[in-house]
């Protein structure tokens, strides 16, 4: 199942891509997502998903499989077990970032893989779904990337 979605933060693009390639920074604006580990190029971690009437817990993990500054595109592939054995989800996640005025435009696609129980929901719930954790996604991104860096002064 692919899956687009496009939103734009109120940051220039390289602050934007600083920001989208450090997944410790962007998870916590995930719904549900928790980043446990990270070592070079991979990371593990967790993610609490509603799918209709059932409750998702999946664990596994991810690798930066391409992240180019130059195009300002990064490709992740993510695997998760569904912790009460419900099934797996698999994803291939393609992003794009372009200039937007005075922010930046990201682009997301997303190649989607679920097997077991949720499987069962179909396309337009899962992807309602997707949509719905992505607004909130870029919402929380658009508001934190909006507050000034506090570092070193």
């Amino acid at each position: 199942m692919d899956l687009q979605h496009t939103f734009t933060v109120p940051i220039g693009i390289d602050a934007a891509w600083d920001a989208f390639t450090d997944i410790e920074r962007i998870a916590p604006c995930l719904p549900g997502a928790a980043i446990t580990g990270v070592d070079g190029d991979e990371f593990t971690g967790t993610a609490k998903v509603k799918l209709g009437p059932i409750s998702l817990q999946y664990a596994g993990k991810g690798t930066w499989v391409n992240r180019d500054r130059d195009s300002y595109s990064a490709v992740i592939d993510a695997q998760g077990k569904d912790k009460r054995g419900n099934g797996t989800a698999g994803a291939t996640i393609s992003a794009h970032l372009e200039p937007d005025g005075d922010g930046t435009r990201v682009i997301v696609d997303t190649e989607l893989k679920i097997t077991g129980r949720p499987a069962q929901f179909g396309r337009g719930v899962i992807q309602d779904v997707g949509t719905k954790l992505l607004d909130q996604f870029a919402a929380c991104l658009a508001t934190r990337l909006a507050e000034p860096a506090v570092g070193p002064g």
